[in-house]
């Protein structure tokens, strides 16, 4: 019996294999107790990124804007380099002249009028600029803006092409001083063209149709800008061309009256032999410019030349005012008026 106890009871609690197995059971257990998988959700950073935008942080963030490291101040700086007009305006009278820059704040929804004012207010009190309504329906502001004719009333500046801007006067004009200019060109041409002449009114009074009515509204919305005047190169390029030609504007009334149900008065030679209808070559630059947007070189020039063509050379009207015994009015007639 002692040999059987003997070796049995050592063995039991005291074997290494035991021994070795207790601190690996040991392990396992622990390793749940500091499994860092399951520790990981008590410290999940994923979780405190937002706390990041709290109250708690908002101290460090308000305190770098404060010290202007913020990018909202650099922003600012960009927007107020930006924002600075540089203008080239023609300085000048009729002996001679050059352009001048003015650097100044621009701002939003502004005219190139607006600058000028403003330029005038701050830095050129003597700078000299025709204006009136400020609503486009005037025609006084008139200049060159960037090489074309333009209303400055009417051109805004966030229109335009980054860059300087530059505004001239009228070229085609004597030039007064700075930006005005001596349109009184087209007041004496105006003279020349003769009246409205009407028959006697009937008893029932006077009847027209609603197309003819609206065939001469068109030509009545023109603000005498002189913009079509400008840039109409018969007269631009040659000088010696304003004595014996009316122009754009004027081949509109030329065109207005002649089409007038209601009108006696013939003013086909008048217009063909003095206003000079003949040298315009229909190039539609002077409809490109005007600001009411008049079809001048659809609506009333070439009609006025179709016109002008049937009573100087149209051989069946020749025969019919032979037949009829009637004579075609010489312009001088026409320019006295009568019936």
């Amino acid at each position: 019996m002692p040999e059987e106890t003997a070796p049995e009871l050592p063995e039991d609690p005291g074997s290494p294999a035991e021994a070795e197995a207790e601190p690996a059971t040991v392990d396992s257990e622990a390793e749940p107790a500091t499994v860092e998988s399951e520790a990981e959700p008590a410290t999940v950073e994923s979780e405190a990124e937002p706390a990041t935008f709290g109250a708690e942080d908002e101290g460090p963030a308000a305190a770098d804007a404060t010290d202007g490291s913020y990018d909202t101040d650099e922003s600012y700086d960009t927007e107020e380099a930006d924002n600075t007009v540089t203008m080239h305006i023609w300085r000048g009278d009729h002996d001679g002249g050059e352009f001048t820059e003015y650097e100044i704040e621009g701002n939003e929804g502004e005219v190139v009028l607006d600058v000028i004012h403003r330029i005038q207010a701050s830095e050129a009190p003597d700078l000299a600029c025709r204006w009136n309504c400020k609503a486009g329906k005037c025609g006084s502001c008139s200049a060159e803006i960037n090489g074309k004719p333009r209303l400055m009333c009417m051109t805004r500046m966030d229109t335009l092409p980054e860059g300087p801007v530059t505004v001239a006067p009228m070229r085609t004009f004597p030039i007064v001083r700075d930006l005005v200019t001596d349109v009184s060109f087209n007041f004496e041409v105006a003279k020349t063209v003769p009246a409205f002449q009407p028959p006697p009114a009937p008893a029932d009074g006077y009847r027209m149709q609603q197309i003819d009515v609206e065939r001469g509204q068109e030509f009545r919305k023109c603000i005498e800008c002189f913009m079509c005047q400008d840039v109409c190169h018969v007269i631009r390029d040659h000088e010696e061309n304003k004595p014996r030609y009316a122009g754009p504007r004027f081949f509109i009334r030329f065109a207005e009256l002649e089409m007038h149900p209601l009108d006696t008065n013939d003013r086909r030679e008048l217009v063909r032999q003095q206003g000079g209808l003949g040298l315009c070559n229909i190039t539609k630059c002077c409809t490109e410019v005007c600001p009411e947007h008049i079809k001048i070189t659809d609506n009333a020039i070439i009609p006025l030349k179709e016109r002008v063509v049937d009573a100087s050379y149209d051989p069946v009207g020749w025969l019919g005012r032979k037949i009829l015994r009637r004579t075609k009015r010489s312009p001088e007639e026409a320019a006295a008026g009568g019936g």
